[in-house]
């Protein structure tokens, strides 16, 4: 059974998986991973979701504040054993509620062109693609996307 929990950056499955990610985006990035680790700093996140099989953290992702009105989803991650279950699209929408909860009115993202995979998901949750905004603006492998979060 998949239990999905709400907490925040402190939660040692969150932190467990986080670390895969980012050996996982070290792997994809290569010399560029420098520059989106200091953008994926994890310490002070309030809003994450871990989902768990059993006591098994298998996936998450979480949500910070980027405007008044904006949340930007960051750090999805499922495990490579657990991909093609829907888990993803779970975590997702479960921070999307959230960002309702919170009365914020919309979710930026960004991910990478070598990340295949993350872009179907963000596409197929009906994520927009936009420009890129902020620290990722000029950036050759990144790609940006937005939605609208019904209040």
């Amino acid at each position: 059974m998949i239990n999905l929990i709400r907490t925040n950056s402190e939660n040692k499955g969150f932190i467990d998986l986080v670390k895969l990610l980012d050996a996982e985006l070290a792997a994809l990035d290569g010399d560029e991973h420098v520059f989106y680790a200091q953008l994926n700093k994890t310490d002070t996140i309030k809003h994450v979701i871990v989902a768990y099989e059993n006591d098994t953290p298998i996936s998450c992702g979480a949500i910070r504040e980027y405007s008044p009105t904006t949340m930007e989803v960051k750090r999805m991650y499922t495990l490579p054993g657990h991909r093609g279950k829907g888990l993803a699209t779970k975590v997702l929408n479960e921070l999307e509620k959230w960002v309702s909860e919170l009365t914020y009115q919309k979710c930026i993202l960004e991910t990478g062109w070598r990340q295949p995979d993350a872009i179907r998901l963000y596409e197929k949750n009906g994520y927009s693609r936009i420009p890129n905004y902020g620290k990722y603006a000029g950036i050759a492998n990144s790609v940006c996307f937005e939605k609208e979060i019904a209040g």
